[in-house]
């Protein structure tokens, strides 16, 4: 059974940059698709980005390209958000993801979640 669990939410003062990281066990890292999702107060769970094994590609929101970098790390079978230059429209729960196949960017076609962490940027 696959299980995420994240890790390095936190409060932050806009400007300021923030890593989650995302800890897989249960199954073969590299068959998935990770993702980092977040959801703010009142609004639905949108995708920030994605990382194919398989395809070696990465996706970013338009919201955070740039400012935000998907990263994994082999040895410790994390897959990492690192987070600068944040906003306080960041500020939202943030979720890690994984499907078995390409990369989608609906929520609803992931099929294992992380319980979240939150990430507040004040201005």
């Amino acid at each position: 059974q696959v299980r995420l669990v994240e890790s390095g939410g936190g409060l932050v003062q806009a400007g300021g940059s923030l890593r989650l990281s995302c800890a897989f066990s249960g199954d073969t890292l590299s068959r998935y698709v990770m993702a980092w999702f977040r959801q703010a107060p009142g609004k639905e769970r949108e995708i920030v980005a994605a990382f194919s094994w398989i395809s070696s590609s990465t996706y970013y929101s338009g919201s955070v390209n740039g400012r935000f970098t998907i990263s994994r790390d082999y040895a410790k079978n994390t897959v990492d958000l690192q987070m600068n230059s944040l906003k306080p429209e960041d500020t939202a729960v943030y979720f890690c993801a994984a499907r078995d196949g390409t990369t989608r960017t609906s929520s609803s076609e992931y099929h294992y979640w992380g319980q979240g962490t939150q990430v507040t940027v004040s201005s």
